[in-house]
């Protein structure tokens, strides 16, 4: 990532997980509630968005994802600058959409 430590940065978890059996749809719903725990919220059905107001101010999010992956399917976590996330375009109905704004303030957990 090209930015400096100081930039507000998103981070994207998109995950594919195996949902057949109750304990693999119990182990996804528990990965889901950390991400919630974490912060993130739902961009789309498993793409899970959190906005920082710096690089490191992610990582103890990241570090604490990485230790409770799941077993099976696969997980991604990608981190983009916010001017990066202010580029994207959307479509919900097929209508272009406004972009997000950037967060007026942090909640704190």
């Amino acid at each position: 990532m090209n930015s400096s430590p100081e930039d507000a940065v998103w981070s994207l978890v998109m995950f594919d997980l195996p949902v057949k059996t109750k304990l693999q749809r119990q182990t996804a719903t528990e990965f889901r509630n950390l991400l919630l725990d974490q912060g993130y919220q739902m961009a789309q059905f498993s793409v899970y968005v959190r906005f920082s107001p710096s690089v490191h101010s992610i990582l103890p999010c990241i570090r604490q994802i990485k230790q409770h992956l799941p077993m099976g399917g696969e997980v991604r976590i990608l981190t983009i600058t916010d001017r990066q996330w202010a580029t994207a375009i959307r479509y919900t109905n097929g209508a272009e959409m406004v972009p997000e704004e950037e967060p007026l303030q942090l909640t704190i957990f």
